[in-house]
């Protein structure tokens, strides 16, 4: 019995160590992403005239250490101006000075802020009472980056995203006071100047060919002004004589059917046409040696003939001889049995040969 409770008890060791540690990790881990304070804290007020992006749980800082939160944001009672109020919690550890001086600062280009409390100039050594405010003498808003960037916008407008951030952040935290020096920021802006002047030939080149453009165009200004009034007269005569484009319109498209009819019909006629050609060029090529003959003697027989009809549209013709035989029909003196005669005759002319 005793080792079966001895075997219960080592689990149930270990189990119980297993959630203690997971509700340490838990504490931890949400005490880390609230920005919650340990140990005792006391209690203070800050008047600001803009708070914007400020959120509860937000850090507070002294020289870059986390010292608090704020817990709360609202608007201050009994002033004759809407001011803002913030509370904020500040360790007991960490006394503040009676001359303090509250900042609200960017903590990235996220948009996320903390307060800094630094001391004045010429503080007394006195400490800040616990629910103190800090008046609005003594405190500063957010650096407003509309307007900031605003500014800077020519100039950003030709970086690098990369560029573009690490620079911003920089003039956040030159214009904060926090880092950076003036003279990082000048070569920033140095390089950026940089950038633009060697584009500086392309954009004057741009504007030079912008003028040429320009100048054309003004030296032919009455050019243009006739061609604008042209076209104007054109476009109204078109407008004027809609009617008669819409009849031409339906008499092309009438032309266009009656065409497409005719085709039709020569359509069969044409292709027998075009096979009797076939068949021409066939027997053109077949009998080529004949036509290759015709072809050699047809100017001889062109000139002859040229020379026979020369006198006119006839053509004279020398008769050299003629000759026949003529048969008389039989007569009653010969009793109808007999044969008719025949005549034979020849004539001829002289100098034929």
């Amino acid at each position: 019995m005793k080792e079966k409770m001895r075997g219960m008890v080592a689990p149930l060791v270990k189990l119980i160590v297993f959630a203690l540690v997971t509700i340490l990790a838990s504490y931890v881990l949400i005490s880390t992403i609230t920005n919650a304070g340990y140990g005792e804290q006391l209690a203070y007020r800050a008047e600001f005239t803009d708070v914007a992006g400020l959120v509860e749980g937000d850090e507070v800082r002294i020289s870059g250490v986390r010292v608090g939160q704020v817990t709360a944001i609202g608007l201050a009672e009994g002033t004759d101006r809407p001011v803002a109020e913030v509370e904020l919690e500040v360790s007991s550890d960490v006394p503040l000075p009676a001359a303090v001086e509250a900042t609200i600062r960017y903590r990235n280009l996220v948009g996320q802020r903390y307060i800094a409390l630094t001391d004045s100039e010429g503080s007394s050594g006195e400490t800040l009472d616990e629910g103190a405010t800090i008046p609005l003498s003594r405190t500063t808003p957010a650096l407003d980056l509309t307007t900031l960037f605003g500014g800077f916008r020519p100039l950003l407008q030709a970086l690098s995203p990369a560029d573009m951030n690490r620079l911003s952040f920089e003039i956040i935290q030159v214009f904060q006071g926090e880092g950076g020096t003036v003279e990082s920021l000048l070569s920033h802006v140095a390089s950026l100047s940089d950038s633009l002047a060697d584009k500086d030939a392309v954009i004057g080149s741009m504007i030079d060919n912008l003028t040429t453009v320009m100048s054309t165009v003004a030296e032919r200004d009455q050019q243009l002004s006739d061609l604008v009034v042209s076209l104007q007269q054109f476009v109204t005569g078109l407008a004027g004589d809609r009617e008669a484009i819409f009849d031409s319109l339906q008499t092309i498209d009438t032309l266009a059917v009656a065409t497409s009819d005719f085709l039709a019909d020569a359509r069969a006629p044409l292709a027998a046409d075009i096979q009797a050609l076939g068949d021409l060029s066939t027997n053109l090529a077949e009998d080529g040696d004949v036509v290759e003959e015709f072809l050699q003697l047809s100017p001889v027989k062109i000139d002859l003939i040229t020379r026979t009809a020369i006198n006119g549209s006839w053509f004279n013709f020398f008769l050299c001889s003629a000759g026949g035989t003529v048969t008389l029909p039989a007569t009653p003196l010969t009793g109808g049995t007999e044969t008719g005669q025949q005549f034979r005759f020849d004539s001829g002319a002289e100098g034929c040969s």
